[in-house]
């Protein structure tokens, strides 16, 4: 492999490089949504919802280490190159099939495996590739821009995918996703990403590849406020995803798809607002205090969701909640980004990913029947809440069990943070953990979530 040696940093070529992802981003949420609907009306259960993000995410994480370590020992923007391919090739694969009426759930769910697959190698080379593009001064708004292609995907896709759906078919919206792909390929054939010299062998044997996966944990270890971040994340992102995960059966128990679209925009509205915050202003000093103080917002967000059965009172409290995501994740990011060498980024924002991420499985695997067969059935006319404050405050019917769920899940992210701001640690990281990035010049030998 060829490594090359950092160019002066800018913007520009991370511009370039953010375009197509974003439009791929975007194609991708027309997909989500067009399926979120074949499930819910095909099954009229949540577990199914629960079983396809389960499937979605299992996968990337468990391939974290691994992709660390290739995107630290091999060409990253062949890695992204590789993987948007593979994507496109599995969306086509979605297009024939719904095309000839023959999608089954399995199918869903496999697909959905395979992208996160393709996630798990993908997502640590661009991460790590941010750092050796933009200028450290930057970094804030170069990941506000991340979260800002991701808020366009919530804003938009619901929005195109409820008009195409109309126009011209499921069909014709797996195809406008396909064709998404090609923006992004064709955009990193046209940059370069420079590529650090690697911090050992060069050799990819499969011994050098296992030290390069311990070398994450063993990089990470010796460091407790980041382990300590990484925990708290772990902590969050399984209760943002017990109740989030179920937020489209929770619409569909009293609206339609034109419903569910209307709060899909709202969420993807707040989260606009918060990566168009950070965009401009690129975050405060003491990111640990935003990431922590955005974080327990989010839980406040989920409380006022749990709080009616309305479209209006539920788009208010995700916009609330989707606000302060991209403030906490770009502020994460950024901390990471500026305390980790370039050349070990992909094998430490790996393990990164895979703790902040390792409790989100089993948010996945119980929440969709815990809402059938537990929360549901007790918040039903005469279940065993209806009668209770619960059932005073939140009513009581469909969708009102998956509403207890989310007042949950508010209050333990409420209280994770306190948690968090408690552990001097985490408080005092970033005056206990120096900068690993110079100012300028190359650098010395990164479903809801923050990580």
């Amino acid at each position: 492999m060829t490594f090359i040696q950092p160019a002066p940093r800018s913007m520009r070529t991370f511009f370039v490089l953010w375009f197509g992802q974003m439009i791929s981003i975007i194609g991708s949420g027309l997909t989500s949504f067009a399926l979120g609907v074949w499930i819910f009306q095909k099954t009229g259960a949540a577990t199914p919802f629960s079983i396809t993000v389960l499937m979605g995410n299992l996968p990337r994480i468990l391939v974290a280490p691994l992709a660390g370590a290739a995107a630290d020992r091999w060409n990253r923007r062949r890695i992204m190159i590789l993987t948007d391919s593979l994507n496109a090739l599995v969306t086509l694969g979605l297009v024939l099939v719904v095309a000839a009426d023959a999608l089954q759930l399995w199918m869903v769910y496999l697909s959905a495996a395979i992208f996160s697959l393709c996630s798990g190698f993908q997502d640590p080379a661009y991460s790590a590739s941010v750092a050796m593009l933009v200028p450290k001064d930057q970094l804030g708004r170069a990941n506000g821009f991340i979260s800002l292609a991701q808020s366009l995907e919530m804003l938009v896709s619901p929005l195109l995918a409820g008009f195409l759906l109309v126009a011209i078919g499921f069909h014709g919206v797996v195809l406008i996703d396909f064709l998404t792909f090609f923006f992004a390929v064709g955009t990193l054939l046209l940059v370069n990403i420079p590529q650090p010299a690697p911090s050992g062998s060069g050799r990819p044997s499969l011994q050098a590849l296992w030290k390069d996966m311990r070398f994450g944990f063993d990089w990470l270890r010796g460091r407790p406020g980041l382990i300590g971040l990484l925990v708290y994340f772990a902590q969050v992102n399984f209760f943002l995803n017990f109740a989030a995960v179920l937020t489209t059966p929770l619409v569909l128990s009293f609206g339609n798809p034109a419903t569910l679209g209307a709060v899909q925009v709202a969420m993807g509205a707040g989260m606009l607002a918060g990566s168009l915050l950070m965009s401009v202003w690129g975050g405060s000093r003491r990111r640990v205090l935003t990431v922590v103080g955005g974080i327990c917002m989010t839980g406040l967000g989920f409380l006022i969701t749990a709080s009616r059965l309305s479209a209006w009172v539920i788009g208010a409290g995700l916009f609330f909640l989707m606000l302060f995501i991209p403030v906490a994740s770009a502020s994460a990011a950024v901390i990471f980004q500026s305390r980790v060498p370039p050349e070990v980024q992909g094998r430490v924002f790996s393990i990164r990913s895979l703790i902040s991420t390792s409790m989100m499985p089993l948010a996945f695997l119980i929440s969709g029947p815990l809402a059938d067969r537990v929360f549901e059935p007790l918040m039903r006319p005469g279940g065993g809440l209806a009668g209770t404050l619960l059932g005073a405050w939140l009513g009581t019917g469909a969708g009102r069990g998956i509403g207890v769920m989310f007042l949950l899940a508010g209050l333990l992210v409420i209280f994770s943070s306190l948690l968090a701001w408690a552990n001097p640690h985490i408080r005092h990281l970033e005056s206990e953990l120096p900068e690993a990035l110079a100012a300028e010049g190359p650098a010395s030998p990164e479903y809801l979530s923050v990580n």
